[in-house]
């Protein structure tokens, strides 16, 4: 009999801390809910050495919605609402946390939109079995077999472990200088620790800057079944 049981996350896992987000407190009336490019452009005129870390990347910024993060808003040309508890987070290198956290007190801006950013907060990352990634930039002529397809392989070369589950989500255009990008709701179950760390580390596809391949823990994976 061959019986392979999944990897007990309850024992104990030293993550490596080689990269984690940094998350600081933030006051803004309103952003659009297509902001990624903006607030990238933002953030690296204040940070200009993002554009020499491969590894870093800027989170879009999301308010409370329905499913855990994994829905969002149709209407694209909308606008977001921040709340006191909405963050701006940065994935980066250990070795950048202390000039990344220059950005406390400053102003970021365009158009007509300001975001005044507050004290920041380390947030390493977990040993979560299931990761999910808001948006992972996809070509317009990629069915959504063959995005899959391409994810499972890049995984397995990243970090030579075999997907066993995963889904893809809603797909969505960001607006960049080179025009709408499409991109894609993605997510990972049944990782083991090394790999679900591994790959919040260093992500999935391009555009890490402005807010797309960066993987999150996500809960509830049980409720969510691929459609018939």
């Amino acid at each position: 009999m061959f019986w392979q049981e999944d990897e007990d996350k309850t024992l104990p896992y030293q993550a490596s801390d080689e990269v984690l987000d940094l998350s600081f407190a933030l006051h803004c009336k309103q952003l659009p809910i297509d902001h990624a490019w903006d607030l990238s452009v933002a953030v690296r005129a204040a940070l200009p050495w993002l554009d020499t870390e491969p590894l870093a990347g800027v989170h879009t910024i999301h308010v409370a919605e329905s499913g855990n993060g994994w829905l969002r808003p149709e209407d694209q040309s909308g606008l977001l609402i921040p709340s006191r508890r909405t963050r701006l987070e940065l994935r980066l290198p250990k070795h950048r946390l202390t000039a990344a956290k220059a950005l406390s007190g400053q102003t970021l801006s365009w158009a007509d939109y300001q975001l005044v950013v507050g004290e920041a907060k380390e947030k390493p990352f977990s040993n979560a079995a299931v990761l999910f990634a808001r948006y992972v930039l996809s070509s317009e002529t990629e069915t959504e077999e063959q995005f899959l397809q391409r994810m499972a392989a890049e995984v397995q070369q990243l970090t030579q472990f075999k997907v066993k589950k995963m889904l893809c989500g809603r797909s969505h255009h960001l607006q960049t200088p080179d025009g709408k990008r499409l991109t894609r709701h993605l997510m990972l179950a049944d990782l083991d620790n090394a790999t679900s760390i591994r790959l919040q580390q260093i992500g999935l596809g391009a555009g890490r800057q402005f807010g797309c391949g960066l993987l999150m823990p996500h809960k509830g994976i049980k409720t969510l079944k691929p459609t018939e």
